[in-house]
């Protein structure tokens, strides 16, 4: 063969074609998550040490921090009285030498063995007249020369090393050059932005001569990822807009203003603009497909309402689906008190009119009741129905959906939310789509993951939003349970969040209930003290919740089941315990369930004495922020974005280089190229080799495979 080589032809390639790749050693690369050829030399460097700058042992001092490469000439390890383990070594080069000391790394004993050349990256101290480098981060170089050493992710479990993996990606390569690696970017694109093509690429980053050439090298490939990404995206969007036919929504009705008029407040200009914005989709024969982003509390709800009032007032009916039957039981809640001055036309009533009809069908629902509002539904005289993912089961259907709200989406699977429009209408036509997220998104990272979208965004919170006050708590507990005693004794209530033990409900609920126990015999022994987990049956749940709303319990004990959506404007304090083993968005989440009446608000994050890095990171965050977008642009920065599609298997990842936080330059250039290329029907014929390499991409997630299929 002569054609250049594909990635999808290097992806089918087992890496046991590799010299040195035996049994065991491929089953060790398995273990990295390394099965192909391509995953291999997608396996890219950590960092790179450039032997030009490391110092000599004879010219290092106490008080440098520097990079040193050496011999290992002696290995020991012992443990101390109070059975902490040291490894004890001593590097040399042919200018002095210097010891090694690493505390609680028994491991190293095995890793350091004498002869091995090591490079070491620590600060220089003098202990006893010699120097001394105290837990210093170590590379193995093995006997590699080049100026620009690549250092790889390594698995002491796998027992892979970095000139392993350097040697085998150094192999393909070789191997590789007779056809070329295959670049389906066209060459006008990739001259305009000065970028090399992929097989240099693939070169510099894993052989570099110098560290510019590690950086065009990186350029180009996060450009790769993230066009991939593009093109899928963009794809699905023009293969929707050119096949799909919604249902054209004439907004005659006066309903959806009635709404409007009749609510207590003045919308914010956020909201009027986000209305403007659905109700120009629903006035379209295209389905609408319309992400609705805002920080806690932005007023999301009513702009969904609004959608949905529009699908009635035109004799449609609108659904909202809600991850948690505790979030469902709060939007049906809000919006029957908010909806019931509403009526609608109906003829067979002797005024013509009778009162909107908004439903509420969990699993919680059983029996007459539940069967009742199946037939209202399927009959249209449920206008508007809240759910969960009981909406989508067997035996639920529609007279004429035409609006669907998905709230919370990440929560959702892309087939969840297709099921439930496909089975609303029996005319072909699609209703109209809009997911909300209260997890606001940072713009780079909404235009990669949600780029077949329409972006709305509520910057703006209603007036009246009391401010929150966040603090971080490790030692002095007694003036939490102080605080929470003081503002139960004026009335007010507080929320009691559960360290999360893993993701189990069994174990979140003994955490609750032994939290709750600890409590209400103890610190707040005075006060009434309820539970909610998810452990509980519905009716418990909503009987809790009932009794907390209500005022007749002063505090909630819960797990995260409360993340989203619970609403009780008299809750003013919010206790995370462990909070630092949440993240940013779900601390700020659950920080969003106060504040939300016109009390001051304060938000206390535990945490034991000891917390990491990057914990510390989040919970300072926290501290010093309650704009939920500056919160996601830090949570980006410190988490990064793992995979971008609703695939869940394990160790697959679509960015493996690039990140949204970093390349904000490289996505917008990515999704520039992606709406050059695909044309009007979602399709990249006129560039055959690039159309076969999103597909193979595709295919690699089964999740989205289907989903791009069918637009």
């Amino acid at each position: 063969m002569t054609e250049p080589i594909s990635l999808r032809e290097l992806d089918a390639i087992g890496v046991d074609r590799l010299q040195g790749v035996g049994e065991q050693r491929r089953t060790s690369l398995e273990e990295a998550q390394i099965h192909s050829v391509f995953e291999l030399l997608t396996h890219y460097p950590r960092r790179y040490i450039d032997r030009s700058h490391e110092a000599k042992l004879g010219d290092v001092h106490p008080g440098q921090e520097v990079m040193v490469v050496g011999e290992i000439e002696s290995v020991a390890s012992r443990r101390t009285r109070n059975r902490r383990s040291i490894v004890e070594a001593s590097l040399s080069d042919d200018t002095g030498s210097v010891e090694l000391v690493f505390f609680n790394q028994a491991w190293r004993a095995k890793q350091l063995s004498q002869g091995l050349t090591v490079a070491l990256f620590g600060k220089v101290d003098r202990y006893r007249g010699r120097l001394q480098m105290t837990n210093p981060l170590v590379d193995l170089v093995g006997d590699r020369t080049g100026r620009i050493v690549a250092i790889y992710p390594q698995s002491s479990k796998a027992g892979l090393t970095t000139w392993d993996i350097g040697r085998w990606c150094g192999e393909a390569l070789r191997r590789c050059r007779g056809r070329q690696i295959a670049d389906p970017i066209p060459e006008d694109f990739l001259n305009k932005m000065g970028l090399m093509d992929r097989m240099s690429a693939f070169d510099a980053i894993h052989q570099p001569n110098s560290m510019s050439e590690v950086l065009g090298a990186r350029d180009r490939l996060v450009l790769d990822e993230l066009l991939r990404v593009q093109l899928v995206l963009r794809m699905r969007k023009m293969k929707r807009l050119h096949d799909a036919l919604g249902v054209k929504h004439s907004n005659q009705g006066e309903l959806p203003d009635q709404f409007i008029r009749g609510l207590p407040f003045e919308l914010t200009a956020a909201q009027q603009r986000t209305i403007a914005e659905v109700r120009a989709d629903l006035e379209s024969d295209q389905p609408m497909h319309r992400l609705l982003q805002g920080d806690v509390g932005a007023g999301k709800t009513l702009v969904a309402m609004y959608a949905m009032l529009v699908a009635v007032a035109d004799g449609h009916q609108g659904a909202l689906m809600a991850p948690t039957e505790v979030l469902a039981e709060q939007h049906h809640l809000n919006l029957f008190e908010l909806a019931k001055h509403l009526e609608v036309s109906d003829e067979s009533t002797l005024s013509g009119k009778r009162p909107l009809s908004i439903k509420l069908l969990t699993n919680g629902v059983t029996g007459t009741d539940r069967s009742q509002i199946l037939r209202g539904m399927s009959e249209g005289r449920v206008d508007l129905v809240i759910g969960t993912h009981a909406l989508i089961q067997e035996g639920v259907n529609f007279d004429s959906l035409s609006v669907v709200v998905v709230d919370e989406q990440h929560r959702f699977g892309v087939e969840q939310r297709s099921v439930l429009r496909e089975r609303g209408r029996q005319d072909g036509r699609l209703p109209h789509l809009l997911v909300m997220t209260a997890t606001p998104i940072p713009r780079t990272a909404a235009m990669t993951v949600y780029g077949d979208l329409e972006v709305s965004t509520l910057n703006e919170l209603p007036p009246g939003r009391s401010p929150i006050a966040t603090r971080w708590v490790s030692k002095d507990l007694v003036s939490v349970w102080e605080h929470v005693r003081s503002e139960a004794g004026q009335g007010r209530q507080a929320y009691v969040v559960c360290p999360l033990i893993e993701e189990s409900d069994k174990l979140d609920a003994s955490s609750a209930e032994k939290t709750r126990e600890e409590l209400a015999e103890g610190e707040l022994s005075e006060l009434r003290v309820g539970i909610l987990h998810g452990r509980l049956s519905a009716a418990e749940k909503q009987k809790t919740m009932d009794s907390f709303r209500e005022g007749d319990l002063d505090v909630l004990v819960a797990t995260t089941v409360i993340e989203v959506g619970v609403d009780v404007p008299n809750a003013t304090t919010m206790v995370i315990l462990s909070a630092d083993r949440f993240g940013i968005a779900q601390l700020h989440q659950l920080r969003g369930r106060v504040g939300r009446g016109s009390h001051e608000s304060v938000c206390f994050l535990v945490s034991t004495d000891e917390v990491s890095a990057d914990a510390e990171a989040r919970l300072r965050a926290l501290e010093e922020s309650t704009d939920g977008f500056a919160l996601a642009e830090r949570d980006l920065e410190l988490r990064g974005e793992g995979t971008i599609f609703e695939q869940r298997q394990s160790g697959r990842n679509d960015l493996k280089l690039a990140s949204l936080a970093r390349d904000r330059i490289w996505v917008e250039r990515a999704r520039d190229i992606a709406t050059q290329l695909v044309d009007v029907q979602g399709s990249l014929d006129e560039h055959g080799f690039l159309e076969d390499e999103v597909r193979w991409f595709v295919e690699r997630r089964d999740d989205d495979a289907e989903n791009l299929s069918r637009g």
